[in-house]
């Protein structure tokens, strides 16, 4: 990367075909639509991407689409999502051969690591690819926490060029901007529902997964932010809000949480015109017509442009 990561970089969310191949021409599509709104990055391969359930030919697939997508008008980040370092180092290795501008990582999951073992991945991962790493927080995926302590010792020593914090947690959020403030790392928010805040507090940039559905209102929300007008960002931010209550349409004694708030994802990206099918990967059970007309009547009533 010439420059910082900074400012909008949504995690993009993998477009398949109804067999359940990645569907290059949609993924094409989605890449287009984000940088012709304004985002300053592409994240593929993330939680949003669905990138657990994919095979590894499903993940390096979505990578080279994206790469030759963005033809180097925005950088491209790329999970290296994996329980341990050897696979992580696997998938960041890959990711970095075709041509993913960093590589993103959460610490080891299913074990449970100590401080010093977090910091021990990290470094390995590191050393193992000759782009940058950025780490991961999502407790709710992983079921722990990336510790404050570790995660500025890696920021000091320049392991890793920054962090997306989906944990949730604004008071840790703060104390790791404060604990890495002045050594040139890069925290991103990856919340969609404080984003606003989080930019306040000092965050170089957000990761939300709303962001695939409306990149228009996070462009404009941090373009309010960097000009410190924070009555129209919390402005922008209660009409995401709205728009984010598409995740909660799904029937959740029909199928789960994930499935709810990625096929939501999925089917706003398909009502805008930008995938072809709102399918999501196995065994993610589909939303049902009832479901995604219910999805349409929100993003109208948000003058979210809609076209099927």
């Amino acid at each position: 990367m010439t420059a910082p990561l900074h400012g909008l970089v949504p995690p993009l969310t993998t477009p398949l075909t109804p067999a359940g191949d990645v569907d290059a021409d949609s993924l094409e599509r989605l890449c287009g639509f984000l940088i012709t709104a304004g985002v300053d990055g592409l994240f593929v391969g993330g939680s949003s991407g669905e990138a657990a359930l994919l095979s590894d030919d499903q993940r390096y697939r979505a990578v080279e689409v994206a790469v030759a997508a963005a033809a180097g008008q925005v950088p491209v980040l790329a999970g290296a999502l994996d329980t341990g370092t050897a696979r992580v180092i696997d998938h960041a290795r890959e990711a970095a051969k075709r041509g993913a501008s960093a590589v993103v990582s959460t610490g080891p999951f299913y074990v449970a690591p100590h401080p010093d073992e977090v910091v021990r991945h990290f470094e390995l991962v590191a050393a193992a690819v000759d782009v940058p790493v950025v780490a991961y927080d999502i407790p709710s995926a992983t079921h722990t926490h990336l510790p404050v302590d570790a995660v500025a010792r890696l920021a000091s020593a320049g392991t890793i060029a920054g962090l997306k914090d989906s944990s949730g947690d604004l008071t840790s959020f703060r104390r790791i901007l404060a604990a890495t403030g002045g050594t040139g790392f890069r925290v991103f928010t990856g919340s969609e529902t404080v984003t606003d805040l989080a930019l306040r507090l000092g965050a170089d940039g957000q990761v939300p997964g709303l962001g695939n559905v409306d990149p228009d209102g996070y462009v404009r929300l941090g373009r309010a932010a960097a000009e410190g007008d924070w009555a129209a960002a919390a402005t922008e931010q209660e009409r995401l809000l709205r728009v984010f209550a598409i995740v909660d349409v799904a029937d959740r004694t029909r199928i789960g949480f994930t499935a709810g708030a990625l096929g939501a994802f999925k089917a706003a990206q398909y009502l805008r015109g930008v995938i072809t099918t709102p399918r999501c990967a196995d065994p993610l059970l589909p939303l049902v017509d009832a479901e995604i007309d219910a999805i349409r009547t929100i993003l109208v009533d948000e003058g979210v442009d809609v076209r099927r």
